[in-house]
């Protein structure tokens, strides 16, 4: 599988408050970013695959309702997220 517990546990350690805290905006974005990347990839590769493409367009659309929140809430803390993943060019 492409996305074990020990990854998960990094991700959340690395861009969430703790490795348990996978309840923190910045993991979730952090988590599905990296999901995105791999469907994305998975598509390049399989261009008639249209439930994984369903299942992208709904991730894409929870990261942009997560990151509203951060934007909202505290736009330092969304800065910070979007410079880490590097998700504006």
């Amino acid at each position: 599988m492409y996305l074990t517990g020990e990854k998960k546990q990094e991700m959340f350690a690395k861009h969430g408050k703790s490795a348990q805290d996978t309840g923190s905006a910045e993991g979730q974005i952090a988590l599905f970013t990296f999901r995105i990347n791999h469907l994305t990839e998975h598509l390049k590769q399989n261009k008639k695959d249209h439930s994984t493409r369903r299942a992208l367009i709904k991730l894409v659309g929870k990261r942009r309702s997560l990151l509203d929140y951060l934007i909202k809430k505290d736009i330092e803390r969304y800065r910070a997220i979007i410079k880490e993943l590097k998700l504006r060019k």
